[in-house]
């Protein structure tokens, strides 16, 4: 290597550690700031639900064997020293309670993680097969744009937007299922699928949740990569790319694309993170024993510590998803640097 090459590498070390540091400094201060936001989240769900009066089952040997476990875990102390003792626990044991309707005496964290892979696995393939569609639909709509094309696009992709997902829910069941007979009206027990999440059989009944849950995912994509496409596509340097004799298509595809991405690709980022969330309505119309159907049975059977497990999963996966959609940010382009002055 030449020596004017070695000075400017050397040169610009400086300038690159500089901003790793603040890149790392901006990391370090949101991850602090997400774990006090889920501590206080945590403590007011806590305090809520421990409000509620207790809910004891009929079964006498049931009841008998939850109180003894309530009295045994601090649960007839004062709320505050309920909730110390609840933390504790957590810390050092990893022991977020035990569900005592929904899997009797089951840890609640074994009750949470045996029902993910149902709900991944639903919004993963609702996520595959919405995220291309929709990223095609808006580039098709923003370079036919103002065209009759286009007016359709969204047209359609408004009232797609405004409808609720357990609308679709009911019209796909309705159409594929009363009036075609295409798909099952909800999906497949584990014994009925032949023991296996990931098998065909389970694949097929799983499409109508997939269905209902791409509509809105679809709009949602098409709407957005329109809007940043046509923004892009309308900008001085695409102007410039066009007179140094690059077709429309190739300097669509070359420029325009590429920096209508960035603002594209941390929101599809942060829709792979929320897929271990789920959704609640969704599971719950198709029976998908997920951890969307877990929370709503966890308030409507007053099982506290699931309804805490739960609330704790859900939160910290919003907050996850926030920090690392802003952290991409700094990766996709370069021009962003995070904590940089």
């Amino acid at each position: 290597m030449r020596q004017a090459e070695l000075i400017t590498v050397f040169s610009a070390l400086p300038s690159f550690a500089r901003k790793r540091g603040f890149m790392l400094k901006y990391i370090v201060k949101r991850v602090i700031l997400m774990f006090f936001t889920l501590f206080v989240i945590t403590t007011v769900c806590f305090l809520l639900i421990r409000i509620l009066p207790r809910q004891l089952p009929t079964d006498k040997v049931q009841a008998a064997a939850i109180a003894a476990r309530w009295k045994a875990l601090g649960y007839d102390e004062p709320l505050l020293l309920q909730y110390g003792i609840y933390l504790r626990n957590i810390i050092t044991k990893w022991d977020f309670g035990t569900s005592w309707y929904i899997a009797f005496r089951q840890p609640a964290w074994d009750v949470l993680t045996e029902r993910l892979l149902p709900t991944i696995l639903v919004n993963l393939y609702s996520l595959l097969f919405s995220i291309p569609l929709g990223i095609l639909l808006g580039i098709y709509a923003a370079v036919k744009k103002n065209k009759w094309q286009d007016s359709l696009i969204s047209t359609m992709v408004m009232l797609f937007v405004s409808i609720p997902s357990y609308v679709y829910a009911f019209l796909v069941q309705y159409i594929f299922y009363s009036k075609l007979g295409w798909l099952p009206l909800q999906i497949y027990s584990l014994a009925d699928a032949g023991g296996s999440w990931v098998s065909s059989k389970m694949f097929y009944s799983m499409l109508a949740p997939v269905l209902a849950l791409s509509f809105g995912e679809i709009a949602g994509l098409c709407r957005f990569t329109r809007a940043e496409l046509s923004e892009t596509l309308t900008s001085d340097y695409m102007l410039l790319a066009r007179t140094k004799g690059l077709t429309r298509a190739q300097a669509t595809t070359r420029h325009a694309l590429k920096n209508a991405m960035v603002p594209i690709l941390p929101m599809i980022i942060s829709s792979f993170i929320g897929i271990l969330g789920g959704s609640m309505i969704i599971e719950q119309i198709f029976a998908v024993p997920g951890v969307g159907q877990l929370y709503l049975k966890s308030i409507s059977l007053f099982d506290y510590d699931i309804f805490m497990m739960d609330s704790v999963f859900y939160t910290f996966i919003g907050l996850l998803a926030g920090i690392v959609v802003d952290i991409s940010y700094g990766f996709i382009d370069p021009r962003i640097r995070m904590g940089e002055q």
